[in-house]
């Protein structure tokens, strides 16, 4: 849902960004940052991830670098949208047997393991399914639900960028191969330019699972760059 959306101020100018596997002209008032998925769940100590055993000693850094990115996103009146991912207490937008989520999502399964964690984990208006403390959207950002790894799917987030005249997104969050690549490809299909800052993104699994990610997003579906790179090219603008 939207917050009331009012940038501190139009941003107008183009920018060039550093990137692989090539820079990238950005105009700014086509241009938003996306934080996927920074929820207790993915990034906290105690959520889903870390129950399921997912390793997150990289999501303290990632949140960090997130934070840094959005407050120079807002000063430069650039829209900051977050994906939010879980399911109602039921867990009925889940999806049962007949849906491939149903096998797949790691906390559905590790919930079926673990009985007692039932309701628990990624359920709307839970601690696990609550955005990161340090990240709180601020007056004027957009939090866009979803049900599954893509925050394309099923929701208004292409509605509410095209509204806006967007064209380029930045992203970042959590995890890089499965809920940041699977939007940014979405975005790919829709016609949007989507750009990740490495350093502000975790993958879900081993070390190589982030860099498979990267080498898939520069190579076919977008852009890879870094949040100093970002802050400096958008900053370089105001000055």
């Amino acid at each position: 849902m939207a917050a009331g959306y009012a940038p501190a101020a139009p941003a107008r100018a183009a920018v060039t960004l550093p990137a692989r596997p090539e820079p990238l002209r950005l105009d700014l008032a086509e241009t938003a940052l996306v934080i996927v998925d920074m929820q207790n769940a993915y990034a906290s100590p105690g959520g889903y991830l870390d129950l399921a055993g997912f390793d997150i000693a990289g999501a303290a850094s990632c949140i960090a670098r997130i934070a840094v990115a959005a407050d120079a996103a807002r000063e430069a009146g650039i829209p900051v949208l977050y994906f939010q991912n879980g399911w109602d207490a039921g867990y009925v937008e889940a999806g049962g047997p007949g849906s491939p989520n149903w096998h797949k999502s790691n906390a559905l399964k590790t919930m079926r393991k673990r009985p007692e964690l039932e309701g628990k984990l990624l359920a709307k208006g839970g601690w696990d399914y609550a955005l990161v403390e340090a990240l709180a959207p601020q007056p004027g950002d957009i939090v866009v639900p979803k049900t599954r790894y893509s925050g394309f799917f099923n929701t208004n987030m292409d509605s509410l960028l095209r509204a806006r005249g967007i064209r380029n997104l930045v992203f970042t969050g959590i995890a890089t191969n499965v809920c940041v690549e699977s939007s940014l490809r979405d975005a790919f299909h829709l016609e949007y330019f989507g750009v990740v800052l490495e350093d502000a993104t975790h993958a879900a699994g081993p070390d190589f699972a982030q860099k498979a990610a990267l080498y898939n997003i520069e190579t076919f579906f977008g852009w890879v760059s870094t949040t100093a790179d970002f802050c400096g090219a958008i900053r370089q603008q105001q000055e």
